[in-house]
């Protein structure tokens, strides 16, 4: 009887372990570290952080601040893009902000797909509005700086492979789509809880959905207003404007703290020392008796001396050029600034001949600029500015269209470089060449596209070519055709 109670144990215990051994094993390859089903407020904080540091802050960002003239490519890669080798035609030049425009496209595809309905979030309406801003910005940023770029039937992994590419004005029907359903979804009541620390732009308080609406809304204004060689619409582009940031407490930036999260630019510079300090911005800059000279720039460190690099023709040297001044480790990043909203309504007032009401908005704009928390000059240093050295010149319709473009780009120094490459190209398919450069060589239309798909996708591959296409082809929105 014994023996047989022992043999009972025994099967017991023999039982009890295999069913405990099934159950581990059934988890065994469950990766606990990569959930499949995120919550969509875990998912949008790592999408605004990656369109602030790996899109906008970007070598979008840098590449474009050579190309406009911000500053100047002193070494490598940047020297190579100042000098016109290789650089602006190499499918490896973007890639990797090509690969962080389409990982931010999915995975805000994820968050609109959870927060809509049937989805598991269904009556996330906040959310999901944020999420259809932040596609619709991450969209004009990869359309606007390479024209036609497959979306229609991308962001399917696994499923289509080889997407083909659809149409710049295809695309731009889409990112208005998708900006109007933005603010009317954040206008609607939900039960959700709002994302507060997950929401890495604004507060994330319930009044900080109103902030994201007039980002949406500023947006409008923006592709609006580059639409405008094909389509003006400059009423509709003040209406928009009108109804986003009202002051700089409002505009749509991410902030750095200098030690776990770091500025771009000056992360750049610190980690690669590849630019220079732009003799043409200076000139610009010396030519008004514009205070922000003295600011902008600064000897390279250990030098006495600011000593500017000439566009298109620099050294190839480090620790020779002065470099920029403002670029720190908690400069930050605009997504759209208060005063691009401003210079936007001052260029449509003053292409509706409604000089008043350019004149009030290009001063608000410049004090805006003054002000800016890396410039830190004061409104009314502003005021003295503005009177002394820009009402003289707003002399007739043009030259106030050119003083307004000027400004804008002076402003957008250096960290909207991006913004300063779309509105040139725009001005250059309009016929205006407000902003004088002074490198010769060829100027880069626009982007390539990224290797990764130049090398896995043919549809990509016979778009790209041999890369020359960058210097001959407009996109489309600047009179090209793609």
């Amino acid at each position: 009887m014994k023996r047989y109670i022992n043999k009972l144990i025994i099967a017991c215990c023999a039982i009890t372990f295999f069913a405990c051994s099934e159950d581990t094993m059934d988890d065994i390859n469950k990766n606990v570290n990569d959930p499949t089903d995120v919550a969509s407020s875990l998912i949008i904080s790592d999408v605004m952080t990656s369109s602030a540091f790996s899109v906008t802050g970007s070598d979008l960002a840098f590449y474009s601040s050579c190309y406009v003239e911000h500053n100047v490519g002193i070494y490598n890669q940047m020297y190579n893009a100042e000098i016109r080798s290789n650089e602006p035609s190499s499918s490896t030049t973007y890639n990797n902000s090509w690969g962080a425009i389409y990982q931010n496209l999915l995975n805000l595809k994820t968050i609109i797909d959870k927060c809509s309905e049937e989805g598991s979030e269904n009556g996330n309406f906040h959310t999901l509005g944020i999420a259809q801003t932040l596609m619709a910005y991450n969209l004009a940023i990869l359309t606007d700086v390479m024209g036609d770029v497959p979306y229609t039937e991308a962001l399917q992994p696994g499923v289509i492979f080889t997407p083909t590419l659809d149409s710049q004005e295809s695309i731009y029907t889409e990112i208005f789509n998708l900006l109007d359903a933005a603010t009317a979804n954040m206008a609607k009541e939900t039960t959700f809880p709002v994302l507060g620390k997950q929401d890495f732009l604004y507060a994330g308080d319930a009044a900080s959905i109103d902030n994201w609406i007039k980002f949406a809304n500023g947006l409008k204004a923006r592709y609006t207003m580059r639409l405008s060689h094909l389509s003006p619409n400059y009423d509709q582009v003040i209406t928009y404007a009108n109804a986003s940031f009202t002051s700089a407490s409002e505009e749509c930036k991410y902030l750095y703290n200098g030690t776990t999260t770091k500025s771009p630019f000056q992360t750049f510079f610190d980690d690669r020392d590849y630019f220079g300090a732009s003799q043409s911005m200076h000139d610009k800059l010396t030519a008004r008796n514009d205070p922000r000279d003295a600011i902008f720039f600064q000897p390279y460190p250990g030098k006495e001396e600011i000593v500017f690099a000439p566009n298109g023709t620099p050294d190839q040297a480090q620790g020779v050029y002065g470099i920029s001044a403002i670029s720190s480790l908690t400069a930050p990043t605009f997504l759209m600034s208060y005063h691009e909203v401003e210079f936007l309504k001052a260029e449509a007032y003053a292409r509706q001949d409604k000089m008043d009401e350019a004149k009030a908005a290009l001063k608000n704009g410049i004090t805006a600029a003054f002000e800016k928390e890396n410039v830190g000059l004061t409104a009314e240093e502003a005021e003295t500015y503005y009177e002394d050295e820009v009402v003289p010149k707003l002399t007739t319709k043009a030259e106030t269209l050119k003083e307004i473009m000027i400004q804008k780009y002076l402003a957008f120094f250096e960290e909207e470089s991006v913004e300063a490459y779309n509105d040139i190209r725009r001005m250059k398919a309009m016929g205006e060449n407000f902003i004088q450069l002074d490198n010769s060589l060829k100027y880069p239309l626009r982007f390539t596209y990224g290797s990764d798909d130049v090398t896995t996708n043919e549809n990509v591959r016979n778009a790209y070519g041999d890369g020359s296409y960058v210097y001959t082809e407009n996109v489309w929105w600047a009179g090209g055709s793609r």
